[in-house]
């Protein structure tokens, strides 16, 4: 399952920085608007706890995380609606994403150009904001004037169901509304959104980037403005210092540990930000557990248990005949699966089951 999210921000924020940090790759981090210009693409794992108890648990010969992609996309500047820095290349990076990072700068660094001339992280954010729905608005503009006159005379529901949903759309973009925030769509008009694969219809996270000073605080007067901007949005915020995590990038796990326990921080940012990413793109794990292999499969929420087959293999979903499912909960309470069934918490569940976060399957099947 290829999934992908997208870092941006405006020039010099940390993005480059961050995407080092997230994949442990070394791209160019130059002091200058379009140090990036060809997105650099990372495949990172998802940091999970459970995995790491089933290893315990198993001792298996091999073990397998499960992971997504981050995509560093170069900055953008006003203007890029109109083409102003590589914009329209830039744009068209954003629109193979799935969702979107977005990384705001909220510290203060002379030495460090900002493309605006100021820190202003809200500011900054509705730069972004409105060249996304600028973009967005031009493709609504350009396809309402190609079928509107067909979806006034006609009776062809498709013509007309996609014309609904483009006015939706455009009247939503024409006050300067993301797509995202439009609610009332019918499971069909959601349909013929995918189609279009809007900027604004991407689910979006805010990477607040402080100093080193103010990590462990946890948050300044800029972060401060960033949340209460996300919290109007219903959008989560991480903060974290994208220079420090790509410094503990480089540590060994026992050092990093060591780190963040002096500086008092449970969790380092990095961690936060994938693991809330992952969840952002409405992705779950299942497990598959023994002692050749433990596993992490990532699936989208609302698959069946035979689907969620499928991405093992296509013949198991061909050939599927019942799911055995344990909870991760319970085997991690009882502490093996002869103690899991046992208590009756085994279950055999059929091609319709939905599958859940945390479920540990074994799949029966036959071809």
């Amino acid at each position: 399952m290829s999934l992908k999210a997208g870092i941006v921000g405006l020039p010099n924020v940390g993005k480059s920085t961050l995407f080092n940090a997230i994949t442990k790759k070394h791209i160019s981090a130059a002091n200058y608007p379009f140090a990036t210009i060809d997105p650099n693409v990372g495949v990172v794992t998802v940091p999970d706890s459970r995995l790491s108890f089933l290893v315990e648990l198993y001792v298996p010969k091999s073990t397998v995380p499960t992971s997504f992609e981050f995509t560093d996309i170069a900055g953008l500047v006003e203007g890029a609606s109109k083409g102003e820095g590589l914009g329209n290349k830039f744009l068209s990076h954003i629109r193979e994403v799935d969702a979107i990072v977005e990384v705001v700068r909220c510290f203060d660094d002379e030495n460090i150009i900002h493309v605006s001339g100021r820190v202003d992280p809200i500011n900054d954010i509705e730069i972004i904001s409105v060249e996304l729905v600028l973009a967005d608005l031009e493709i609504v503009e350009n396809r309402l004037g190609k079928i509107e006159k067909k979806a006034q005379t006609t009776k062809e529901k498709d013509v007309c169901l996609e014309y609904a949903t483009l006015k939706k759309c455009y009247e939503a973009l024409s006050k300067n509304i993301p797509i995202r925030k439009i609610n009332d769509f019918s499971e069909d008009e959601l349909q013929v959104l995918k189609g279009f694969r809007f900027l604004t219809a991407k689910p979006i996270i805010y990477v607040a980037n402080v100093s080193e000073d103010d990590v462990v605080l946890g948050e300044n007067d800029y972060t401060k403005r960033v949340k209460e901007y996300a919290s109007e949005e219903d959008t989560s915020v991480i903060v974290m210092c994208a220079k420090l995590e790509s410094e503990m990038a480089e540590l060994e796990e026992s050092d990093k540990k060591n780190f963040l326990a002096e500086l008092g921080i449970p969790t380092s940012g990095l961690d936060r930000l994938i693991f809330a990413t992952y969840h952002l793109l409405g992705l779950d794990t299942f497990f598959t557990a023994g002692s050749d292999e433990c596993r992490a499969w990532t699936f989208r929420k609302g698959m069946t248990a035979r689907e969620c087959a499928g991405l093992i293999h296509s013949d198991i979903e061909r050939g599927f005949i019942k799911a055995e499912i344990m909870k991760y909960t319970d085997l991690e309470a009882l502490k093996s699966e002869k103690s899991v069934q046992e208590a009756g918490k085994l279950h055999l569940e059929g091609k319709d089951y939905l599958m859940q976060d945390g479920d540990i399957v074994y799949f029966r099947f036959n071809v």
